[in-house]
């Protein structure tokens, strides 16, 4: 069975489209409209196997939420793949230093996720298996 994912993000819309893509693809999908609310949920679920964290965010960007979660030793391994719409120079290094295993900028591509999620979770399934 697949790991579980989180979706970490404020808007409804695309908390929506990535959960249908990862359903589609098999995955079981969790979604928190906010960082405070995903952090929740990891510390509660052990199930959850890899996070995709929206970087920007009200209240707790992507940055602040992927520390916080880096800092609790039960949550060191769960890999985080940052997702953002305002893609600038250096972002990618930026959230990697920040601790996220990886980086895609929306609007993002379907098979460059999964693919992303596969490598993350170490499971080497391809999109078109």
């Amino acid at each position: 069975m697949k790991p579980q994912i989180l979706v970490i993000d404020d808007d409804a819309k695309n908390i929506f489209a990535l959960c249908a893509v990862l359903k589609s693809r098999g995955f079981t999908c969790l979604t928190a409209q906010s960082a405070k609310e995903g952090i929740g949920q990891l510390i509660k679920n052990d199930k959850i196997g890899i996070v995709l964290m929206d970087m920007m965010m009200p209240e707790m960007d992507g940055y602040e939420a992927i520390s916080l979660i880096k800092a609790e030793e039960k949550l060191l391994d769960i890999p985080i793949i940052a997702v953002t719409a305002q893609a600038m120079t250096g972002d990618r290094e930026k959230c990697l230093a920040a601790g996220a295993a990886d980086y895609l900028a929306k609007p993002v591509d379907v098979d460059l996720l999964i693919h992303k999620i596969n490598q993350q979770l170490g499971n080497g399934i391809t999109d078109s298996e």
